[in-house]
């Protein structure tokens, strides 16, 4: 990744001769160390108050396939989304510790915490090999691994926790390859592309694209070159490995679907296909990207904006070294893909995520980020103006496009608050979207970047650095809410944790989802009390719908003899669950 961002650059000055150079090797790695226990620290501080899911059905559904995972009960997550299995694979030992659900919940969180830090040797090793000392590249590496981007979704379970981890550790490895052609980064790049592959169909682009960047290393070799042949050896068994990881991916998100999707998953195949072979389709998808990169842009103050132009920057400029037209090739490749795939097979929800949504770049706004600072900090003073205005391009066309695309719907269309944590730091306002506002703001927050960038020496990039950082802890702090206090959840139903559970067939769907999570003990199965039939043997719960001005004793009129009903509430929609008195505790 040592991409030429932007000629003339400024070239870091020599460092002075260390007195001591025995000790300073030894120095970094304290300093690495630190830094990600801190980076953890911080994680687990903004998690601190999750107990259970909040952002359904995808928490649960990633739940409920690690409980699976690890040899407890599953559930039917029918007509959902395929929640693949790849991060519940990371999360099944968190089972194995507890059955307790907000023990898990716990676990997992430490668990994305760990990984979500990894992100600043990750991104430390990814700003040294474009071009910044060390006494720049930590507190660089630092202040960008705290992008929301990358820590807000860590607060939840949700693959977007270790997706940013898995996309800069495939580019590291993958850039190392295409510089060095060794076997060993082909096989790295290989096994984390394929693993992200099995976390999410945004891996599953990574891998597309590894995969072209390998057959690329493999046949455009010149035969009696020594060095191409060993190059194309190195491709041919990175591919081998990737081929087997999408094999073994495969086969466990078919075993996933099977088990927890008997009905059927959701198909995004057909909307995908509608949108790319129809005018108004396409016209979807690629409004609907322009808003994703719009919000990329926004997400991180405007520089992954400088760093999407310096990389188109470097794939257009001939003279650039052929390593570095092949990284910016291959991340332009992954960025544009997922955003029009992800537009075009996104359902129309009548909201305005639709229309302007961050969550899919995310996993490369990190990276974007870091090759937009060392592009400010290096370049000269004429470079970093025009990567800035070219920054200021992409954020002000993207944002004409979309309203110009979206309209009204913008202001009528559902706002969901998670689906927009900077945007909302940005205005104060957790209730809508302000697009002109917030791209003035973030043009003038782009604008003081820049300033401070142009300081001589480390003070520029330490300075940039802690700007950064504050902004990101701040908005972290805004969107997680004003001092949350850890509250342990009430269990769904009274009495001992025991017995078969079963849901009507009536009941809405959130209902079913959001006790998929705790009742840890059984499959919740399915019952129609409409048809008059007992509950089978064994069955001790039966949840019912309670419509609204209806008492919970007359939820099911014919309920067997002496069972009594409990009312509970998931939002705005009622529901009861009915008990049978003669139920035991189930083991732990």
């Amino acid at each position: 990744m040592t991409l030429a961002t932007a000629p003339p650059r400024r070239d870091d000055p020599p460092a002075p001769p260390d007195p001591r150079p025995a000790r300073r090797p030894a120095v970094l790695p304290w300093l690495l160390a630190a830094g990600t226990a801190a980076q953890v620290a911080v994680r687990l501080w903004f998690a601190r108050a999750r107990t259970a899911p909040a952002a359904n059905p995808d928490e649960t559904g990633y739940l409920v396939a690690a409980r699976w995972l690890a040899g407890g009960a599953g559930g039917d997550l029918s007509g959902n989304t395929l929640y693949q299995g790849g991060y519940p694979l990371l999360l099944a030992p968190a089972y194995w510790a507890s059955h307790d659900p907000a023990t898990v919940y716990t676990i997992v969180m430490v668990i994305n915490a760990v990984v979500g830090a990894a992100l600043f040797p990750l991104g430390y090793a990814a700003v040294r090999r474009l071009g910044l000392a060390p006494s720049r590249a930590l507190p660089v590496a630092f202040a960008a691994a705290l992008l929301p981007a990358t820590a807000f979704f860590g607060a939840f379970a949700l693959a977007d926790a270790v997706l940013p981890a898995l996309a800069l550790a495939w580019l590291l490895a993958l850039d190392r390859f295409v510089r060095e052609g060794r076997a060993f980064d082909a096989v790295g790049a290989s096994v984390v592309a394929s693993y992200a592959a099995m976390v999410h169909t945004r891996g599953m682009v990574f891998l597309v694209v590894h995969v072209l960047v390998l057959v690329g290393g493999a046949v455009t070799h010149r035969p009696r070159d020594r060095a191409a042949l060993v190059r194309g050896t190195a491709a041919l068994a990175g591919g081998t490995v990737a081929l087997a990881g999408y094999a073994a991916g495969a086969l466990l998100n078919a075993r996933v679907q099977g088990e927890l999707y008997p009905g059927g998953a959701r198909d995004l195949a057909a909307s995908l296909k509608l949108r790319i072979t129809t005018v108004a389709g396409q016209e979807w998808a690629l409004s609907g990207a322009a808003g994703q990169l719009w919000y990329l842009v926004v997400s991180t103050c405007g520089l992954a904006g400088v760093g999407l132009a310096g990389v188109a920057a470097v794939l257009v400029r001939r003279r650039a070294p052929g390593p570095d037209r092949i990284m910016a090739a291959t991340l332009l490749a992954a960025t544009l893909a997922i955003a029009y795939a992800s537009s075009a097979a996104l359902p129309d929800e009548h909201r305005v995520g639709n229309f302007v949504y961050g969550r899919y770049l995310s996993c490369l706004a990190l990276v974007y980020t870091l090759i937009g600072v060392a592009a400010l900090v290096r370049s000269a003073p004429r470079a970093a103006i025009r990567l800035a205005a070219a920054s200021l391009l992409v954020l002000g066309s993207a944002a004409l496009w979309v309203s110009a695309y979206a309209g009204g719907r913008l202001r009528t269309h559902t706002f969901i608050a998670f689906d927009f944590p900077e945007t909302t730091f940005l205005t104060g306002d957790r209730s809508a979207l302000h697009l002109p506002a917030v791209t003035l703001l973030v043009s003038a927050l782009l604008c003081g970047f820049l300033a401070l960038s142009r300081l001589d020496g480390p003070p520029g990039a330490l300075v940039t650095a802690a700007a950064l950082a504050g902004i990101n802890l701040a908005a972290l702090t805004f969107a997680m809410g004003p001092s949350p206090q850890r509250v342990r959840p009430p269990s769904p139903f009274p009495g001992p944790a025991a017995g078969g559970v079963v849901a009507d067939a009536s009941l809405h769907w959130t209902v079913k989802t959001s006790l998929m999570h705790p009742v840890w003990w059984t499959r919740i199965g399915r019952i129609d009390i409409r048809d008059g039939r007992r509950p089978a043997h064994g069955v001790c719960t039966v949840v019912v719908p309670l419509p609204d001005g209806t008492a919970p004793e007359a939820s099911w009129p014919a309920h067997p003899a002496g069972w009594r009903p409990h009312a509970g509430r998931t939002w705005s929609i009622g529901w009861v669950s009915w008990h049978a008195p003669s139920c035991g505790a189930a083991p732990r």
